[in-house]
């Protein structure tokens, strides 16, 4: 079996480990983390082809460093994370469910009251580093809408899978999905 996927994006290489969903099912783990090279080339060619916003949200997940970096690479832009959990400092919280494919059983999303006074009226950008089922897009989609702000458009590095198929995504590259050969799966 093959263990391994390369992948070409933003300009740079990089191998994938593939990672099984269940025992016919494989992914290749995308993990932005600890690669400020990879971020800062992903974040810098979304932002190339980003549509008029006002502000970005992500999920608190992977999508973090790049939203970072798109916001840093936009001049210091003022960016929001829907949490995982409420924290203290967060008062009146928006709350949505979500399952992903990459996190077992239901988790929850929470917008403090705050962040979401500061998007009313305002086009938000949904980012993410992978988009696949697009559980997590539709759940900060709810939280940006709960707000009363406008979607400006949805963003991510990878399209996984069937979202290489959706029209209302813009992404760098595609992320086959792999059989239990290390295979893609067209």
């Amino acid at each position: 079996m093959k263990n391994e996927y390369e992948l070409q994006v933003a300009g740079l290489r990089r191998r994938l480990p593939l990672c099984p969903l269940n025992e016919t099912l494989y992914i290749g783990a995308f993990v932005i983390f600890g690669d400020p090279e990879l971020t800062s080339a992903c974040a810098q060619a979304l932002l190339e082809i980003a549509p008029a916003y006002d502000y970005m949200i992500t999920a608190e997940s992977k999508g973090i460093p790049l939203v970072h970096e798109m916001a840093r690479l936009a001049g210091n832009q003022k960016y929001f994370v829907a949490r995982k959990r409420p924290k203290l400092y967060m008062k009146d919280v928006f709350e949505v469910t979500v399952r992903s494919i990459t996190t077992q059983g239901e988790q929850k999303l929470y917008l403090d009251a705050a962040d979401a006074a500061l998007m009313q009226g305002k086009r938000v950008l949904l980012v993410d580093d992978v988009i696949s089922t697009g559980e997590s897009l539709g759940a900060l989609e709810k939280l940006v809408t709960a707000a009363g702000a406008q979607v400006a458009g949805r963003m991510c590095i990878l399209a996984e899978g069937d979202a290489q198929g959706r029209q209302d995504i813009q992404y760098l590259a595609p992320l086959p999905l792999f059989d239990n050969n290390g295979d893609p799966i067209q």
